[in-house]
C-alpha cells in the first residue's frame, strides 16, 4: 500500500511539473503570436520625435494597421516582397520603419505619401502646395547630452501646435531659442516629389532629426518604401528618464515619468 502511494504522488508530482511545462509553453506561443501579428514593444532612444515621444518612452506599435512585410514578420524570408493585407497610412501617423540603408528602426510622423508634394518653407511644412497651420505656444525646455563634457544639460526650443491639411493636430520644436526662427537649412528645402510605393517621413523635433528632408549621403533617410513600414505607433506604455541610468539603483525609481504611462500618441 505504501508503496503504490508514494508512485501515486510521484505520478501527480511528475504530471504537475508537466502542466506547468505546457503552461509556460503555450503563454510563450500566444505571447509569440501577439508580438508577431499584432503589437511589438519600442523604446524611444533619441530626441528626434520629441516632445511627441520621449527619450526613455516604451510603446506599443499595432503591426496588423498597414499589413504585413517581411520588416514587419519575424524570420520572414528576405525574398518576400510587398506587403500581406496591406493599406496606405494616414498622413500624420506616427510609425515605426526599417531605415533601408542602414537597416535600423526608426520612429518618424508620416507627411507625405504617394504623388505628394512636400515642401518646408520658412519652418512650414507644406503638403501639395497647402500649408499647415503653425501656432507658437510656449518655449520647450528639451534635455539634451554633451558628449564632450559627459553631461545633460537643458535647451530652450521654440515650440509650435502644428495642424495639418486634414486635421492631425500634434506639437512640433524648432531651433534653440538663442538662434532666430526658421534659420536652419531643413527649414527651407526644395519641393520634393513623393514616388509611388513611398512615403516621406519627418521628426516633431523639426530641427534635430536626420528625416526625409536630408540625403541620404548626409545621414537622412531620404524617400522610403511602403514595404519597410513595421507598424503604427499608437501608446506609450512606459516611460523612464534615460538620464537616471548614471544615478544610484535607490534613486532609479524617481526618473519614472508616470503621467505617460498609457496615453495615446497623436
Amino acid at each position: 500500500m505504501k508503496e503504490t502511494a508514494v508512485a501515486t504522488v510521484k505520478v501527480k508530482k511528475e504530471e504537475s511539473i508537466g502542466e506547468v511545462v505546457l503552461t509556460v509553453i503555450y503563454a510563450l506561443l500566444v505571447a509569440l503570436v501577439i508580438r508577431t501579428l499584432f503589437f511589438e514593444p519600442f523604446n524611444i532612444p533619441s530626441g528626434s520625435m520629441t516632445p511627441t515621444l520621449l527619450t526613455g518612452d516604451y510603446v506599443f506599435v499595432s503591426k496588423f494597421s498597414y499589413g504585413y512585410s517581411r520588416y514587419s514578420l519575424p524570420f520572414a524570408p528576405s525574398f518576400l516582397h510587398g506587403r500581406i493585407f496591406g493599406s496606405l497610412p494616414k498622413r500624420g501617423d506616427v510609425a515605426v520603419f526599417i531605415n533601408p540603408h542602414t537597416g535600423e528602426d526608426y520612429i518618424k510622423r508620416i507627411v507625405g505619401l504617394p504623388g505628394d508634394h512636400i515642401q518646408v518653407v520658412h519652418g512650414v511644412l507644406t503638403i501639395n502646395g497647402e500649408a499647415a497651420k503653425r501656432e507658437k505656444i510656449d518655449d520647450y525646455v528639451e534635455r539634451e547630452w554633451d558628449d564632450n563634457y559627459d553631461r545633460e544639460y537643458d535647451t530652450l526650443r521654440y515650440r509650435y501646435v502644428e495642424t495639418m491639411p486634414n486635421g492631425v493636430k500634434h506639437e512640433i520644436l524648432g531651433e534653440p531659442t538663442s538662434q532666430p526662427e526658421d534659420s536652419l537649412p531643413q527649414d527651407d528645402t526644395q519641393i520634393f516629389e513623393v514616388p509611388a510605393d513611398s512615403f516621406f517621413a519627418m521628426g516633431d523635433n523639426r530641427d534635430n532629426s536626420a528625416d526625409s528632408r536630408v540625403p541620404v549621403d548626409a545621414g537622412g533617410v531620404g524617400m522610403l518604401p511602403i514595404d519597410d513600414l513595421v507598424g503604427r505607433v499608437d501608446a506609450v506604455v512606459g516611460s523612464w528618464d534615460l538620464g537616471m541610468k548614471d544615478e544610484p539603483v535607490w534613486t532609479w525609481p524617481s526618473g519614472l515619468r508616470l503621467s505617460r504611462f498609457f496615453s495615446a500618441v497623436n
